[in-house]
């Protein structure tokens, strides 16, 4: 059985920094692309960036190119999103998903119904 367990979330004031890691148990990472999702309250989930299965290209929600950093660590079974400069809304629950064998596509939008495998979230508060 695959599993997912997000960590890293809390508190940050703006301009702020945190790193998300998401252990992935059950499979090998390196046979997966891995995404990162969020989800306000009162608003749907919305990718943010995902990295493709074997060339490691990573995409970005438009908002946080050149904020967030998404990688995975194969041999560690694990992977992370760097978020620097931290706004406001940037305040969600952060997911992260897992799909075999899957290129990201360009286009955000694809990323939520390629996705196989999903974790339990947690959650980002950015404010003063």
């Amino acid at each position: 059985q695959l599993k997912l367990v997000e960590s890293g979330g809390g508190l940050v004031q703006p301009g702020g920094s945190l790193s998300l890691s998401c252990v992935v148990s059950g499979a090998q990472l390196e046979e997966y692309a891995v995404s990162w999702f969020r989800q306000a309250p009162g608003r749907e989930r919305e990718g943010v960036s995902c990295v493709s299965f074997r060339t490691g290209l990573p995409e970005y929600l438009a908002s946080v190119q050149g904020r967030f950093t998404i990688s995975k660590d194969n041999a560690r079974n694990t992977a992370y999103l760097q978020m620097n400069d931290l706004r406001p809304e940037d305040t969600a629950v952060y997911y992260c998903a897992v799909a075999r064998d899957y290129y990201c596509s360009t286009f955000v939008s694809s990323w939520r119904r390629a996705m196989d495998y999903w974790g339990e979230g947690t959650l980002v508060t950015v404010s003063l």
